[in-house]
């Protein structure tokens, strides 16, 4: 029988180590940052409303501005987003009245991912609970959600319920 020399056996060990960290162990991106974004595009044009929703995910029914925002997604499901000044746009089609201003009581998140489903490709969408939004549209969510296996190219979603959106991670 051969023997593997101990400086082998290390060096294995040690490649080991620094390998296995990088995932979960089982394919999943585990604690890593999936999605880091320092911006979101809000919806507009022909996103607003239901002619063409994204991912099962209709626009607003009026088009909205965002100031800014922040989006933290990691492979463990953890997400935070904050976004300041999301709210409709001041200008017209808006009403005068409503320029300006975050009509919703609430947001929420939307992870919306693609993926496998007894090997039909899916899209499915996870949404957070509802956290309080001011008039003024800051907002600062924070929730776990159940990622599906594998999370292939995840868009994040803000708005007032999981059916309509305000904002989306792109630029």
């Amino acid at each position: 029988m051969k023997r593997i020399p101990a400086a082998v056996l290390a060096s294995v060990a040690t490649a080991a180590l620094v390998v296995l960290p990088a995932s979960g162990g089982d394919g999943t991106s585990g604690g890593r940052t999936v999605i880091e974004a320092d911006t979101m595009a809000p919806v507009d044009g022909p996103y607003v409303g239901a002619a063409n929703p994204i991912r099962g995910i209709n626009g607003g029914g009026l088009p909205w501005q965002i100031d800014d925002a922040k989006v933290e997604l990691t492979g463990t499901g953890r997400i935070e987003v904050e976004v300041e000044g999301l709210v409709l746009l001041e200008a017209a089609p808006v009403p005068p009245e409503r320029q300006g201003i975050n009509p919703a009581p609430n947001f929420v998140a939307v992870v919306s991912c693609m993926t496998t489903v007894d090997g039909v490709a899916t899209t499915v969408n996870l949404a957070t609970d509802p956290f309080p939004a001011s008039t003024a549209g800051d907002s600062q969510i924070e929730d776990q959600l159940d990622l599906p296996e594998p999370c292939i190219a995840p868009i994040v979603f803000v708005g007032p319920n999981p059916g309509t959106w305000f904002a989306a991670t792109g630029v």
